[in-house]
């Protein structure tokens, strides 16, 4: 039927230059809307419309690839298709469930189609509206975006639409403020099934949680600060993101190693430089662990391991 629909269309005079936008609506509610609104103009409705399908990607996807050969033949309509697609996204609350599930396996299928030159920048930007946003329809939507997109896709591929669309770090935007915290992303995809996107969000947050304190450390360190300080700085930093302490001593050694000065006159000041460092970060360190007496002295262990590299180096 979509296939006689499609030659229907193509043997029309249709004025696509102009009617691009109303093309595009009619192919998802199988009528034009009112101008600047979703609510459907009179007139008769076709029944073979996205919205009105079933929501399943084999069913939507015919659509999908319609779209994409007309595509390659008026390359021009896919900003008519952007417009479309934002009117509705950002108008999400005007949907019932069903066809909002319908408009995220379609905007899966798109991308994993490659629809020509469909921005994910601009085709998610509306989605970010408050109202949107507290009520939790940006979640349901982005999380059945997710899931279908990685049904043909890597999780690479999503990260690179979540980049370009400048979002890869801010899955928190997505969700209601009363559960923006990293522990609740994780819960929520999980329970989901996205495991994958969980271990990679929390690899980042990771990340940028150990960038943070190693720079507050080698601002103190580099101001000459106190140890006892440094050492609460370090305290605060572990009990914040539950860093693993072999971590925390990598830190530490990169932080004290920076700050040696090399440039003595010769070796044996070069050592004494270093082996100061040394003990300096084997103290912080010991005092520094929040673990078990165990962890600490694996601590110490490990950096006086240094010690007797450094001894053997110089």
């Amino acid at each position: 039927m979509q296939e006689l629909i499609a030659k229907s269309i193509e043997s029309s005079d249709l004025n696509f230059n102009r009617y691009g936008d109303t093309f595009f609506e009619v192919v998802f509610r199988g009528v034009r809307t009112q101008p600047g609104t979703i609510k459907l103009d009179e007139g008769e409705r076709h029944p073979y419309s996205i919205l009105d399908s079933e929501p399943k990607r084999e069913v939507i996807l015919p659509s999908v690839i319609y779209i994409q050969k007309l595509l390659r033949r008026r390359p021009f309509l896919i900003k008519n298709l952007e417009n479309v697609m934002q009117r509705f996204l950002q108008s999400l609350e005007l949907f019932e469930e069903d066809e909002r599930k319908k408009l995220a396996i379609f905007t899966a299928l798109a991308f994993s189609q490659k629809l020509s030159g469909l921005p994910p920048e601009n085709v998610f930007h509306p989605l970010l509206k408050d109202n949107l946003v507290a009520k939790g329809l940006v979640l349901s939507f982005i999380t059945d975006f997710f899931k279908d997109y990685l049904v043909d896709n890597c999780l690479d591929d999503l990260i690179s639409i979540l980049k370009r669309a400048k979002m890869e770090e801010n899955l928190l935007d997505f969700f209601p403020s009363a559960k923006r915290t990293p522990e609740a992303v994780s819960e929520h995809f999980t329970k989901e099934g996205l495991v994958q996107l969980v271990q990679y969000n929390e690899k980042k947050i990771f990340e940028v949680r150990l960038k943070e304190m190693k720079t507050a450390i080698t601002t103190q360190m580099t101001g000459e600060a106190d140890v006892a300080e440094v050492i609460e700085t370090v305290k605060q930093h572990v009990k914040d993101a539950i860093f693993p302490d072999i971590e925390v001593v990598r830190i530490l050694w990169d932080i004290m190693m920076d700050a040696v000065q090399w440039s003595g006159k010769n070796q044996q000041q070069n050592a004494n430089s270093a082996l100061r460092q040394v003990w300096i970060t084997c103290t912080m360190a010991a005092v520094s662990s929040l673990n078990s007496t165990a962890d600490m002295l694996c601590n110490i262990v490990m950096l006086l391991d240094y010690v007797m590299l450094i001894g053997v180096l110089f």
